[in-house]
């Protein structure tokens, strides 16, 4: 359980500078606003999952 919650882990955290790095790009070549805005809520999404899956990865670890 604890591999599988570190992978997940790890991979939110990848998919998190993933979008973080595509909402850069496109700011910075001009791109449409409406999809930097729906980029910026993925990031938020994707950064409170990373958050949770962390803390629950933390607990775990602690009992």
């Amino acid at each position: 359980m604890k591999t599988v919650l570190t992978i997940l882990v790890v991979a939110a955290m990848l998919a998190t500078l993933g979008v973080l790095l595509a909402g850069v790009v496109g700011l910075a070549r001009g791109a449409d606003p409406a999809r930097s805005n729906a980029l910026m809520r993925w990031r938020v999404l994707l950064q409170f999952t990373a958050l949770a899956l962390l803390f629950l990865l933390m607990w775990l670890l602690r009992g």
